[in-house]
């Protein structure tokens, strides 16, 4: 509409000036026509400059208010498109917040799922070795009733290898006895003829019974000596077996008290610990870590420390390898 008025106004503008030129060339006609005989009419046209004026200050004023129209409606333009723009940056923010926010709540979920999957796999890591300490302890169990009942086994055997031994050397005797006695009652009438060859045949005798009894002898204390090894063997065996049960049984102990965490796993280390018994118990007097990761050693002598008490067995001889014995603690 400005744009229309600002036309206008400069079309009227033209036509003014077209006019006043009209109007100076007519006046330039009338003053030749002066010079005719004066019986002739003379015509003038009179312009008004206040008019004219008038009419320009009015064509300036529309040309102004239509250029300062035509400013307001550039400014109303800029600050429009200013607000636009402001607009759309906050709009931007706003979107580029939300899609941070989404992006950190998926990192957050993901970060927990991987939380819980740990934890359960932990939690199976940790079954699974309950399993298998379980599996072992009563395996160990086993082995040891099946030693004594070994060792029972064979003790009875002995015994009843020493008694049918006996009974065959008593019967032996006996026998030789009688027989010896026969022969004597036998041989009375010829004693005086065949002393000679009695007596020498009586020596060979009593040598040759007496190398039997060597060597029937001789077999005894073989057969004693062996058994006496074998026994000792098997004790061996069942101190040894008690001792690992044992060990077991102090490191499953350590390791229920082991804080542990995630750089904990698959590593291990190797203590030695020194006990003092105390009844059917012993409390602990050292941890000295032997080889492994310090972190985990340092966990284990705190675990070591908060089991407090540690179980004993009767038997002395298995008790007293327990005293100083190396653990290792494994995660």
């Amino acid at each position: 509409m400005l744009n229309k008025e600002y036309k206008s106004a400069i079309l009227i503008s033209v036509v003014l000036h077209i006019v006043l030129f009209v109007l100076l060339l007519g006046g330039s006609w009338f003053s030749h026509e002066d010079k005719k005989p004066k019986h002739q009419m003379v015509e003038a046209v009179v312009i008004d400059p206040k008019a004219i004026e008038k009419q320009a200050k009015s064509i300036r004023e529309q040309r102004d208010a239509a250029k300062k129209a035509e400013q307001q409606r550039v400014e109303k333009l800029r600050q429009q498109a200013e607000l636009l723009e402001k607009n759309r940056k906050k709009e931007e923010q706003r979107l580029r917040q939300l899609q941070e926010q989404k992006v950190l709540q998926e990192k957050q979920a993901r970060e927990a799922e991987k939380q819980k999957q740990l934890a359960e796999k932990q939690r199976k890591e940790q079954q699974e070795r309950a399993r298998i300490e379980k599996e072992r302890a009563a395996k160990a169990e086993a082995e040891r009733k099946a030693k004594e009942a070994a060792i029972a086994k064979a003790a009875a055997e002995k015994k009843a290898a020493e008694q049918a031994k006996a009974a065959a050397e008593a019967k032996a005797a006996a026998e030789a006895k009688a027989k010896a006695e026969a022969k004597a009652k036998a041989d009375a009438a010829k004693r005086a003829k065949e002393k000679a060859q009695k007596e020498a045949a009586e020596k060979a005798r009593l040598a040759r019974e007496k190398e039997a009894q060597e060597a029937a002898l001789n077999d005894i204390f073989s057969g004693l000596e062996a058994e006496t090894q074998q026994i000792s063997s098997a004790r061996q065996k069942y101190v040894a077996s008690e001792i690992d049960r044992y060990a077991a049984i102090y490191t499953q102990m350590i390791q229920d008290n082991l804080r542990t965490d995630d750089s904990f796993a698959g590593k291990s280390c190797k203590i030695n610990i020194r006990l003092v018994q105390t009844g059917s118990d012993a409390i602990v007097s050292k941890v000295t870590p032997i080889d492994g990761e310090a972190a985990v050693c340092s966990a284990a002598r705190r675990a070591v420390a908060q089991v407090g008490n540690f179980p004993m067995p009767k038997e002395k001889d298995v008790a007293d390898q327990l005293k100083n014995i190396n653990l290792l603690v494994h995660l």
